[in-house]
């Protein structure tokens, strides 16, 4: 075997196994899920019902509810309302609509405030000169001129319960180490369309197995950016908001608990919000966390490995923060495969070979089994939901390439603008077309490219990899397509 044939080889198993690794991690995340759910939820649930019975509700720490608004005309007066709904103290609570618009929902939020200041309501219509640091700049901008103790913050597609306030500031009270209270997300639209069908299998992954197995095992876990409530001295602590990187929630919770403070993952404390209809909203979003996870990786890992957290804790925030290496490692291999079957000649024993089918089922299918195990503890119809879960294989395939630009990006520095999601709200008013780049057309070329591979391990009579080819090539072309068609609308 030549150099290149050696380097090839070395560069693709390589990757084969990070990616394995990564799913083998999903087993591990469902098993600590699953040992600590009813101890935790009842730890809640205790914290709960100490504070109704001993609690003084004259004691109530003062609150400031942040709204970081940018042009969503369609949703903006929507969460006004709702957290203008909350059972609260009014004389303990105050809200901020940060709104850095350059549209007509200026207008609109400004008639809104004015409405519930004229019933009482105590919000400020905040507008900064210019918008700098983005949603970062615009938080910290409010906070400075925030009287709340605690800083509530939510994006403007949630519709907040009325008594989330209530079931997330006891914990604040009975624990003063306490600096984040994350509450689960759950979906507006999520029977929308099959995209958004698929993405909320995904976002309850994370927020039913992922982010229970970090907090409630004593890992770090992450600031999800909105639906969640923050001690003010906690983010001063850790340095404030900052917008060197394009996921500055991560960045500020992982800096809060290198500076000391707990974190809490309140499993039944739920904020319902939208999820993108529109594939490449989908894809904007996608690249944004990709290339902010990797940022904040490279930013703060080597904190994290000087820290006293333990060996296990350092590994899974490792593999937490860099968890979006998965798409570059899929590109490559969806590149390599027909290549490695052209230049490159294998031979393996039956107990290898056996070994090595046993192991990739075991690290691919350690995804599947997190979204099957997610679905079944949300319940609402999980059954049927499954029948989606296939489908969800090919459709992270297919967002491949977009967020392998994203990590490159964040890997060599390069500055982007933070773009924001835009929704469509229960009555669309404006239609906001988000950014559309020519990776569609790579990422169908690609798929066509996997198709041939397939032809040429048939030719070959070689069926290992052809499956995963498969998944590959309708990921690649499936997602295209849809930027396309959507795009056009």
């Amino acid at each position: 075997m030549d150099f290149l044939s050696q380097t090839i080889l070395i560069t693709y198993l390589t990757a084969c196994f990070l990616l394995m690794l990564y799913g083998l991690n999903c087993h591990v995340m469902i098993h600590l899920f699953k040992r600590r759910f009813n101890q935790r939820r009842r730890d809640d649930q205790k914290i709960l019902e100490d504070f109704r019975a001993h609690g003084d509700p004259q004691r109530l720490p003062f609150i400031t509810t942040q709204i970081p608004i940018y042009n969503e005309l369609n949703v903006a007066e929507r969460i006004i309302d709702a957290v203008a709904a909350f059972d609260y103290p009014p004389d303990r609570y105050e809200i901020q609509v940060l709104d850095d618009s350059t549209d007509e929902t200026r207008k609109i939020v400004a008639k809104k405030v004015k409405v519930l200041k004229d019933r009482g309501v105590c919000i400020r219509h905040i507008i900064r000169p210019d918008r700098k640091g983005f949603k970062a700049g615009a938080l910290r901008y409010g906070m400075e001129r925030a009287r709340g103790e605690l800083i509530a913050i939510f994006d403007a597609d949630f519709v907040p319960p009325r008594d989330f306030l209530l079931k997330s500031v006891p914990f604040f009270v009975m624990d003063h180490g306490l600096g984040l209270v994350q509450a689960r997300w759950t979906h507006l639209n999520a029977d929308k369309s099959l995209i958004t069908k698929l993405q909320s299998i995904g976002i309850n992954g994370h927020f039913m197995v992922e982010q229970s197995a970090r907090n409630w095992n004593e890992l770090m876990m992450n600031f999800n950016g909105t639906a969640g409530v923050l001690r003010k001295e906690a983010i001063e602590d850790a340095g404030n908001w900052q917008e060197d990187t394009l996921t500055e929630d991560m960045d500020l919770s992982y800096r809060m608990q290198l500076a000391g403070w707990r974190c809490r993952y309140v499993l039944d404390l739920v904020a319902p919000a939208e999820i993108p209809e529109d594939i490449n909203a989908f894809k904007n979003q996608q690249f944004r966390w990709a290339k902010g996870s990797i940022q904040t990786a490279i930013k703060l890992l080597p904190r994290v490995w000087r820290s006293s957290f333990s060996g296990f804790c350092k590994v899974q925030a490792t593999l937490h923060m860099t968890h979006y290496l998965i798409h570059p490692l899929m590109a490559y291999l969806a590149l390599l495969s027909p290549i490695l079957l052209l230049t490159t000649k294998i031979e393996i024993s039956a107990p290898a070979f056996i070994a090595l089918i046993i192991a990739l089922i075991v690290a691919s299918t350690g995804p599947s089994r997190l979204y099957f195990v997610a679905e079944r503890r949300t319940g609402n119809g999980w059954t049927k939901r499954l029948l989606y879960l296939p489908l969800l294989i090919p459709f992270g395939c297919g967002l491949a390439i977009s967020n392998t630009r994203a990590v490159m990006e964040a890997v060599f520095g390069k500055n982007s603008e933070f773009i924001r999601t835009p929704k469509q709200g229960s009555k669309l008013k404006k239609f906001y077309r988000p950014p559309i780049n020519a990776l569609f057309l790579i990422e169908i070329l690609i798929g066509i490219w996997c198709l041939s591979g397939i032809l040429f391990y048939a030719k070959a009579n070689l069926h290992l990899l052809r499956p995963f080819l498969f998944l590959y090539a309708i990921g690649f072309i499936w997602v295209g397509l849809l930027s396309i068609m959507h795009g056009k609308r």
